[in-house]
């Protein structure tokens, strides 16, 4: 899925376009135990509450896509008959009516997720029919091409809200309002299926998971039957790692600069050309940067050797998970510098007089705690 696909459906979660009649859910506590479930109506809710459930279920469709939402593949032979597939596809197919089907899907996320506490599984079903869209972009909503039926889930944690001071009008007077328990937006959730070319794909689903450190590992095994894929900031602390163990000595800050310049300008220029489909780079594109650098070959090759070993032979890999296009950062044990991500050409690295040092060229201002401070030319 793409970035436009994602938000057109994100859209259906508001009031005032929500096709979803229920939600259906059950709450699990801390010993990974079901101690209620439910069946709501937001009809019958007031309007600010059903608003409030769609904001739950809108967020595990919301966050930067590779990152906090996740493909998840499936293969021919699950999409045939796989058990893990068959239980959301008989979800699905039910409108979420099969009571056997929902009992055993909320027992498998129940005895698969590792939150701490109480939390709500809430579970929806939406039939959007897909308004045609012409080659100039323009929706056409008398026109359907499809109806598209799926399932979203939402794993929202509870926390204690604190004692804080309110103003009672019934009794006119400053009161304590006591603490209580409130539902807190989604850890993780899924879309299934997947919203592909505006279309049923029955062999992907759309993992999110708040957390980009996190893998979610339990709760994809048990839902989906796959391996899970591995998180973001793992995939970026990995990629740091191979850098620095290929490199060895040749892994200086004009290298690493150069890496995290190309694969910036490949983001931006991705952005300015508006394309739909995510930008993805292999080990060996990387490669290709290190080599014009004056890598030489044979650490160049260890790196892409490195890197098919950790993510997959030839894997296509975001760059937003390699580098972080926001910032530039230089640390020591005491000291941090941040620079510009376009401006790292200020700063350069020396040995002198058998001393490591960062310089960083200062044409303009510069401050020290809000002062402005004076270079001094030493002759």
């Amino acid at each position: 899925m793409n970035e436009k696909e994602i938000a057109e459906l994100r859209r259906r979660f508001r009031a005032d376009k929500s096709n979803i009649a229920r939600v259906c859910g059950c709450c699990v506590n801390e010993k990974r135990e079901i101690i209620s479930r439910f069946d709501q109506s937001l009809a019958l809710m007031g309007q600010e509450d059903a608003g409030r459930v769609l904001g739950l279920l809108r967020k595990s469709l919301s966050g930067t896509l590779d990152r906090n939402l996740v493909d998840i593949p499936f293969e021919t032979s699950q999409v045939a008959g796989g058990e893990e597939h068959g239980l959301l596809m008989a979800l699905r197919n039910s409108q979420l009516r099969d009571e056997q089907a929902l009992e055993t899907f909320f027992q498998r996320a129940a005895q698969s997720l590792e939150l701490e506490g109480n939390y709500p599984i809430l579970l929806a079903f939406d039939a959007y029919d897909v308004p045609y869209r012409s080659r100039d972009g323009l929706r056409q909503e008398d026109a359907s091409e499809e109806v598209f039926s799926y399932i979203v889930c939402s794993v929202c944690p509870v926390k204690l809200t604190r004692e804080t001071l309110g103003f009672s009008a019934d009794e006119n007077r400053l009161c304590t309002l006591a603490a209580d328990w409130a539902v807190a937006a989604p850890e993780t959730g899924f879309l299934f299926p997947a919203f592909d070319g505006r279309s049923t794909n029955l062999y992907n689903a759309l993992l999110y998971t708040k957390d980009t450190a996190r893998s979610q590992e339990g709760f994809v095994k048990a839902v989906f039957g796959t391996p899970a894929p591995m998180p973001a900031q793992e995939q970026m602390e990995t990629f740091h790692t191979i850098l620095a163990d290929t490199l060895s000595d040749a892994c200086s800050y004009e290298v690493v600069h150069a890496v995290h310049d190309q694969l910036r300008g490949l983001m931006e220029e991705h952005k300015a050309a508006h394309v739909e489909e995510p930008l993805t780079v292999t080990g060996q594109a990387v490669g290709q940067v290190l080599s014009a650098c004056g890598v030489e070959a044979p650490q160049v090759e260890a790196f892409e050797r490195q890197c098919d070993a950790a993510y997959g032979a030839g894997a296509d890999l975001s760059p937003r998970n390699l580098v972080d296009p926001k910032q530039l950062e230089l640390r020591t044990p005491d000291v941090t510098i941040r620079v510009s991500p376009d401006r790292g050409d200020l700063v350069e690295t020396r040995i002198i007089n058998g001393a490591r040092y960062i310089l960083i060229r200062a044409e303009e201002g510069v401050e020290v705690n809000g002062v402005q401070v004076r270079i001094r030319d030493e002759q």
